[in-house]
């Protein structure tokens, strides 16, 4: 099943993308290690360097309005320069596809905007039918209303136009995991990513909860732990629930001084704390 797992990584992989150009890449991953190591306004930097040079990219956009949310303040004056740019350029693709992500992350944040960012996506698609970021933004949106199919057409139009874009293919490993409980599925949208984007932690957390799934257990336990030590700062999803899923991996491997060992690790790392403290109290201390 390994075997099959790591063909299947090599066949889907994408040979020829931005991810293939270092003027892009480099900026790209140097931006994720500064993320992940909580070292924003570097991270800010290398994603507006690496945007310059593939500006419609939906994980470098959705990157940049991460970092700019970690510090108060940020997302709003983001938002307002974009808002700025419609003056110049109100029907341009790049900026009405930057604008809406924009506003997805201000919704996350507690102020919905959503209806704004279905108009600047409706408004960015208009302007490049042809682009795929506009359905990724679409997409997120039907996911986030629960509508799990819809949002799989949105995911599968821009794998039809673009079959690198790493979250297309993230969201929709998820929604074939959680929604339609097909894990081996969503897998094949997973698996190739870290080929393009190595320093994406978040996308191993996934992998890592697909083949635990799969109770493909060794290979889980690699993939939670890359994730945790690119992680370092516990921002993304891989290091605020990575240890509590590598407990839950170790549980079921019957490893119980390794689930200890994890738990424990969670707790004083600060993360994921209530969850962690609930497992360890079953497990026994």
């Amino acid at each position: 099943m390994i075997r099959f797992f790591a063909l299947l990584a090599a066949t889907i992989a994408p040979v020829q993308s931005a991810y293939s150009d270092a003027a892009f890449s480099a900026p790209l991953d140097a931006g994720l290690r500064a993320f992940y190591q909580r070292d924003f306004r570097t991270a800010r930097t290398n994603f507006e360097t690496a945007l310059a040079d593939v500006p419609d990219n939906t994980l470098a956009i959705s990157f940049l309005n991460a970092t700019a949310a970690q510090t108060p303040g940020d997302l709003d004056a983001l938002i307002a320069a974009e808002e700025n740019r419609l003056v110049a350029d109100p029907h341009g693709y790049v900026t009405q596809l930057r604008l809406g992500f924009s506003y997805l992350f201000s919704a996350a944040m507690g102020r919905d905007r959503s209806a704004d960012a279905r108009e600047a996506f409706a408004a960015a698609l208009a302007a490049a039918p042809n682009a795929a970021g506009a359905h990724v933004g679409l997409g997120i949106l039907r996911e986030n209303e629960r509508s799990a199919n819809r949002a799989k057409v949105e995911f599968l139009s821009a794998l039809a136009r673009d079959p690198t874009d790493v979250l297309a293919r993230e969201y929709l490993a998820t929604i074939y995991q959680v929604d339609l409980k097909d894990p081996l599925r969503g897998l094949s949208y997973a698996i190739a990513v870290p080929n393009v984007v190595p320093h994406y932690a978040d996308i191993d957390f996934h992998i890592a909860s697909l083949l635990h799934d799969l109770r493909q257990m060794p290979a889980a336990i690699d993939y939670a732990t890359r994730g945790l030590e690119i992680d370092v700062g516990h921002v993304g999803e891989a290091g605020q629930h990575g240890y509590t899923l590598l407990a839950r991996i170790y549980l079921d491997g019957k490893r119980l001084d390794d689930a200890r060992r994890v738990l424990r690790a969670s707790i004083a790392a600060g993360v994921d704390v209530d969850y962690a403290q609930t497992l360890l109290a079953k497990v026994g201390r």
